[in-house]
């Protein structure tokens, strides 16, 4: 019965994960797989005779409260670093999963393939671990988002690494319990030096990765136990988030390996070194942008992370209801990477009831904008940088964008000529069509609305 159980459960990871691939599907999809891991933590509590109800009960009490104050506290801003936190705390649980076993065990006398699985939840759990509070703490500003790369990184990684390996080998010959615990403290620090050379432009990938590992270490942790519903749950989230991270790799026109070691990008947005051109720019109020749109026949809107920063998705919805009331076409524009981590900008227009049907992916809006009469651009940079098609030199030659310069005209809300997360300048700014408009995004917005609805 209790195997049965653990299929059921199963069954609603997958069709929950099924779920969240639609965006009309996805709240019930994630309260569906959550049911099931609710329900396979009572059945293993119930089938291994748990007796301490009250610290279980302590447990889920606490766990229940914190969600709930994040989900309600933490901003649309911070999402990513939540996400990060998640994955981190899921690869520690896996790793003390296997180092509760290995101090209620006698090694030796363990098979091999048991402790094979011990070894590698300490591994990829630790790494996990440590490498997404690296990530958090990028993301947050606690720590640089610029690359921290230091003469002779990845030797060093090599060597830890090979080091680790021993102390795993020594582990699985001698049955040694001192191994084990010097590997968990390796990898831990392999973590730290495997994510502090990653620009912040890249830490949506950084973070997908990172997803999939807390998922191969919770499934590494249920061989562990033999726990087929933490195995199973484990493989869809390490499977899931590794096809994910494969897609934005693709997205970005680069691969995992210059992703994690090419140090790409100052991840703050400029800095000391950023060169930023001194061309002039045209400069539009909002009379100026509420003109350009209001006697448009078809509208593009382009978030980026600025429009995260603002929270101006609500003030973003109401331009679209008013544009909309005067039956001009609105759709907005989603770039794979926008943001800084994978749907970013979905969940915040979401969060605003944006229609689903406004919503547009690169492939399905990169044909309209010839014949888009104004795009409107608020505090995207990168994916809507013309250097990544026409200039062969330039960092990030290659990458798909949105080719907005391609409409008849372009309206950029930004607070500044800053550059993005990839510290490179923008042609974009300086195209003849292009209307710079600085200003905070919803304040920007709010200030366009009021003048929409004067004209």
């Amino acid at each position: 019965m209790t195997e049965i159980l653990y299929l059921g459960c199963a069954s609603a990871f997958i069709v929950g994960l099924r779920r969240l691939s639609g965006p009309r599907t996805a709240r019930s999809g994630n309260i569906l797989a959550a049911a099931g891991m609710l329900g396979a933590i009572v059945i293993t509590l119930i089938d291994e005779a748990i007796v301490n109800w009250g610290t279980v009960g302590l447990g889920l009490a606490v766990g229940t409260g914190l969600g709930a104050w994040a989900a309600i506290r933490v901003k649309m801003t911070a999402m990513p670093q939540m996400v990060a936190a998640f994955n981190g705390f899921g690869g520690i649980a896996s790793a003390l999963v296997a180092a509760v076993v290995v101090v209620e065990s006698d090694l030796s006398d363990l098979p091999g393939e048991t402790l094979v699985t011990i070894l590698l939840s300490a591994v990829i759990g630790s790494v996990t671990f440590s490498g997404s509070f690296v990530a958090f703490g990028k993301l947050q500003g606690i720590i640089t988002g610029r690359p921290l790369l230091f003469p002779g990184q990845q030797y060093v990684n090599g060597v830890l690494t090979a080091v680790a390996v021993g102390f795993g080998i020594w582990v699985l010959v001698t049955g040694e319990s001192p191994g084990f615990w010097a590997l968990g403290a390796i990898s831990l620090l392999i973590g730290v030096l495997a994510v502090i050379p990653v620009g912040g432009a890249d830490m949506p990938v950084v973070i997908s990765l990172l997803n999939s590992f807390s998922g191969l270490a919770a499934a590494s942790a249920g061989f562990v136990i033999s726990n087929n519903a933490l195995i199973i749950g484990g493989a869809l989230v390490g499977s899931a988030g590794l096809i994910l991270t494969v897609l934005m790799t693709d997205a970005m026109n680069r691969s995992l390996g210059n992703v994690l070691f090419a140090g790409f990008g100052t991840g703050e947005g400029g800095g000391a070194g950023t060169m930023i051109s001194d061309r002039p720019v045209k400069r539009a109020n909002a009379e100026d942008a509420a003109i350009a749109l209001a006697y448009a026949d078809s509208v593009m809107i382009v978030p980026g992370y600025g429009l995260a920063v603002a929270q101006a998705q609500h003030a973003v919805r109401d331009l679209a209801d008013e544009l909309e009331g005067r039956g001009i076409r609105v759709h907005f524009a989603i770039h794979p990477v926008a943001g800084r981590m994978p749907g970013h900008m979905n969940v915040l227009l979401a969060e605003a009831d944006v229609p689903y049907e406004q919503l547009l992916d690169l492939e399905q809006a990169d044909p309209q904008f010839p014949q888009t009469d104004v795009v409107l651009i608020l505090g995207a940079n990168d994916v809507v940088n013309p250097s990544a098609r026409d200039e062969p030199e330039s960092p990030i030659y290659g990458m798909p964008i949105l080719n907005v310069d391609r409409a008849r005209t372009v309206i950029v809300v930004k607070r500044s000529l800053s550059p993005g997360f990839a510290g490179i300048d923008n042609p974009l700014f300086y195209n003849e069509k292009t209307l710079m408009y600085f200003a905070d995004a919803r304040e920007a917005l709010e200030e366009v609305v009021a003048a929409v609805r004067e004209i």
